[in-house]
Formats: structure tokens, sequence, C-alpha cells
């Protein structure tokens, strides 16, 4: 027998009854001597002292390894939630001290308890867990990307540019995992692949699709030798390639259908008068074939969008002239009714080889009774076949080069000889901004455009109408007559009434790099903006009756080109 164990026995033999009444008169409220919670010794301490004394103490904070995918940080524990339990710690001392049985009581007693380190109790805040690994994993965090169709403007094809899944990093799987075992030192965040709605798989056959629709289409009008073409470029401007497939664009096929009729259709063309020599010469009636739209239309589109299509026949059927050779008037017997004029000085050479091949075209014009005046009809269409060359135009915001310039020299004088006689307007279109050829008599004009902008005016006179040109190159003037059957009216047009004026924006300077270094040229002149009127005033029999022309100019900036520097 030892000496500490013969000690002890004498010591208890000594206590006797005594001790052992002490003892089974129950716990004392204190913990066990000798009891230590991670490095506090607690024991002999009640609960509550035992918490104090915890909750004051500073730990080691532990320093915990996050994983998400390929990316790791080491963070301390206390930055995800995780804290000592007080309270949690001291119940287990507590629940500790009373386990013990009858002989560790006698030991604590007689001051021989042997020592006990119990683990302090951690937990983990779940919520703050999950917060604190979403901001360290955010970077990781991406929504996918789509797959997006583009139109290459180097190769001139559809292609496509590839979708990217996201990715979630799932920090409340990770949280709740810390907050069950919050000794883990290492943390595994699993990262989850999010797909994208549109993928490059499901988008390739669009692309592939819209690439065969991009193909040359030859259009040809049926019974007749006339034909037309669209390039691939084009045909790619029909139609937009997008997630849900192929969507024809209404409004580009209507306009290039309407393009393409206009260039295919041969109208009857109504008897007429030809200058030959100062002599006025019949001209006969000429039958013609026209596009059968709503037929010619639905086979359009359907071509378009058919990649095995190269070609496509419009339905066409008889354009009959209005009016015969026998039913052309005595040009001695008609009487003058208005006269419109103007001036084109300073014009180019081939601006005045427009207005004068533009004057040819419509003299001689007939307009039979109730019938309505064509100036694009009169004309025929602006083409190089037809006598007309290239020139200054309106065309997208700037004046460029283009042909047919100089024709609305005559589209206007006509509309201003056809309007002082009294003639309703059924269209008229004006420019975009003020065209000094036009002026003084600011915005009384007409602009036309082969196809699709025409000068339409109703022939109400009671009679036919016959129109005359007179062109004079030496003194740059023209004038436009209409001669008929003379109303019993009388026509004031009164001057332009300004609304609204704008002045002009600063110039523009653009570089040109086929100019000279330091080179300028002039290739748009300055002109104030203006919202004006013009009121016609009819008076006959049935009383004085007024209408308006209405014109908007937009303000309009000089514009310069200059070499590089």
């Amino acid at each position: 027998m030892t000496r500490g164990y013969a000690t002890a026995v004498s010591a208890a033999a000594l206590l006797g009854g005594a001790l052992a009444m002490g003892l089974a008169a129950g716990d004392t409220g204190r913990l066990a001597p000798g009891l230590m919670v991670g490095s506090v010794p607690v024991g002999g301490l009640t609960p509550a002292e035992a918490r104090a004394r915890l909750t004051g103490q500073t730990s080691a904070i532990p320093q915990v390894t996050v994983q998400a995918g390929k990316k790791t940080w080491t963070v301390p524990a206390a930055r995800l939630g995780w804290s000592v339990d007080p309270a949690a710690s001291v119940a287990a001392a507590v629940q500790a001290s009373q386990n013990r049985d009858l002989w560790q009581k006698v030991r604590g007693m007689v001051g021989q308890a042997p020592s006990r380190t119990l683990p302090l109790v951690t937990r983990v805040n779940e919520a703050r867990a999950r917060a604190a690994l979403e901001v360290l994993t955010r970077d990781l965090a991406t929504r996918p990307k789509n797959a997006a169709i583009f139109f290459d403007k180097v190769s001139h094809r559809y292609a496509l540019k590839p979708d990217q899944p996201g990715r979630r990093p799932n920090a409340a799987a990770a949280a709740r995992a810390f907050a069950a075992d919050p000794s883990q030192t290492r943390l595994s965040l699993p990262v989850t692949e999010w797909p994208a709605e549109h993928t490059a798989a499901e988008l390739r056959p669009h692309v592939e699709r819209g690439n065969r629709l991009m193909r040359p289409l030859t259009v040809k009008l049926n019974g007749t030798d006339r034909a037309g073409a669209l390039t691939a470029l084009q045909v790619a401007d029909l139609y937009w390639v997008r997630e849900g497939g192929i969507e024809p664009d209404e409004r580009t096929i209507r306009a290039a259908f309407d393009r393409l009729s206009g260039e295919l259709d041969q109208p009857a063309r109504n008897a007429r008068f030809r200058n030959e020599g100062g002599r006025l010469v019949k001209v006969p009636e000429v039958s013609g074939r026209v596009t059968d739209r709503q037929k010619a239309l639905a086979a359009f589109r359907g071509a378009v969008l058919d990649p095995a299509r190269a070609s496509v026949v419009f339905a066409s059927k008889a354009s009959r002239p209005g009016l015969k050779l026998a039913d052309l008037p005595d040009p001695g017997k008609l009487e003058l009714i208005a006269r419109g004029s103007s001036t084109y000085h300073g014009s180019s050479p081939e601006r005045r080889t427009n207005v004068a091949v533009a004057a040819a075209k419509i003299h001689g014009y007939v307009v039979p009774e109730g019938g309505e005046f064509s100036f694009l009809s009169a004309l025929g269409s602006i083409t190089p076949e037809n006598g007309f060359v290239g020139g200054l135009i309106i065309s997208g915001g700037r004046t460029v080069e283009g042909l047919g310039g100089g024709v609305c020299q005559v589209s206007t004088t006509a509309f201003r000889a056809l309007y002082q006689a009294g003639l309703p307007v059924t269209e008229r279109h004006q420019h975009s901004y003020r065209v000094g050829y036009y002026e003084p008599e600011v915005g009384f004009e007409a602009a036309v455009y082969d196809p699709g902008l025409d000068l339409r005016l109703k022939n109400d006179t009671g009679g036919p109408l016959f129109v005359k040109a007179i062109n004079d190159d030496a003194k740059s003037t023209l004038e436009v007559q209409v001669w008929g059957i003379k109303p019993q009216r009388k026509v004031t047009v009164s001057p332009a009434v300004i609304h609204r004026y704008t002045p002009h924006p600063p110039a523009q300077y653009v570089v040109n790099r086929t100019l000279a270094s330091g080179a300028v040229r002039q290739v748009d002149w300055a002109k104030d903006g203006y919202d004006l009127s013009i009121t016609r005033t009819i008076k006959d029999a049935k009383g004085t009756r007024t209408d308006q022309t209405k014109t908007s100019y937009q303000p309009w900036r000089a514009v310069y080109e200059v070499g590089p520097r």
C-alpha cells in the first residue's frame, strides 16, 4: 500500500460517519476541484463564477482554410461566425462534476482531486458563416452568358459567340457543415455549374441556315424579259437570325419588293405628244405588264426564306393605258391654265443634263379628264438607260453623288404650275433642307425619288390637260405650262408663312484621306431650319375654299472634308 493511499484511507477513517453524511447531503453547487475548461481553471467555482471567468478569457482563434473550386482562402474562424460558448462549456463542467463517483468526491474533499481538462465548447452562427462565405467566394459566383448570334463584318457571315455556364458556390451547404462541427479547420464549398439559357449548340443550326439563306437572288417578271437581282448582302438584310430561328424583316422585305417591282414593271404608257423639231407629234399608247403585287409579294417572301431557291418569278398582270391616241386633244384648242417657273444658275454640267432630260420627258404628257398626273409616270425610270447621269442628290442626311441630281428642279417647277392650276394634291414630298435653286419661293417645291417618292395631282378641270416644259439652258431657266380647258375658277397662292426658325448648327469637319494634307473641300452648305406653310385659295361656283402645303426644313450644317495632317 502506498503512502498516499494510506493517508487517504486514514483520513477517510478519521472522518468516519461525518464524511458519509456530508456526501449523502448532496452537491455543494460548486465545480469539482482540479477541473479546467480549456486552459482556464474552474475547480471549486460556482457555475456563474466559471461562466464569468470563461467569458473574460481570450482564447486562441483557429484558422480555417476554405476551398471552392481551385481557389483557397485561410481566414480566422471568428470571421465565419465561430465563437466560444461559455454557458455550454460550464454546463459540460457541471455534468462532469456531477458524474464523479464516491471515491472521486472523497479525494476532492481531502485535497487530492486529480486534475482534469475539458475542451472549450464552441459554436458557429450558421447565418453569419453563410454570409461570410458568400462574400469570400463572390468572385466565383458568375451568371451564365448566353451564346450570341452576330454578323461578322469582315467575313460577311453570321457567326456565334459561345455560351459560358455560370457558377454557383454553395455557401449554405458549407455553413451548415461548419455549424454541425465547429472543430473543422478545412471547409470545402461545392461549386455547381449553371447552364446558359441559349447555348451555342442550340443556336448553331439557326446560324447555318442564316448563312445558307445569304445568296444572290434573281427576280423576273412573268411574261416579260425584265429581270432584277439582289446580292447576297441585300438578301441578308431581309431577315433576322435570332435565338428563336429565322425571322423575316417585313419592313425591309416590303421595301426590297417595292424597289424590285418598280424596276421590273412595264406600266402602260398613255398616248401623248412629243416635240420633234418644234412640232408636236402624237405618240400612240402602249400596253404594259406590271407586278401582281399580292401574289408576287408572297412568292418573294417565300423565296427569300428558302435557301434552295436562287430565283423567283413575279406574277404579273396587264396594264392598260388610260388615254388612247384617238382621245388626244387638239393642242390648238387648249388654253393656258397656269405656269410655274424656276432657275438653276450655278448648276453643274451633270445637273443641267438631268434638268434637260427630265424636262423633255414630261413635255407633251397628257392627263386625261379625271385622271392623275404622276411625275414618275411621265418621266419614266431614273436610269442611265433613260438618259440620266450622276449628280448631287440628298440622301441619308447628306448631299451626295447620286443618279438623277437635278430631276427635282423639274418636279418642283411642275408642282408650281399644277398647284397654281388648282389641282388637288394627292402626293407630294419635300426636301430635307432648303435648296437654293428653289428660292426665293421657299417651300414651294416637290422632291421625287425613283422608286417610292412621286408627285401626284388629280385632274379636276373637266377636260384633258397637256403639259409643256420649256427649258433654256443658256439662261438657266425652266418653265412648265399646264394647258387644257380652263375651268371657271380663280386660284391664288400666298407666299410662305414662317412659323418657326431654327439656326443652323456649327460646321462639321470630316477627314478625307484621299485629299492632300491641309486641303479643304466643302461638300455641304449651311441652311437654317424653317417650319412654314403656303396657303392656296380657290374661288369658283361652289364658293371659296383653301388648303395648305406644309413644309418642315431641318437646320443643316456645313460640312467640310479635310486632308489628313
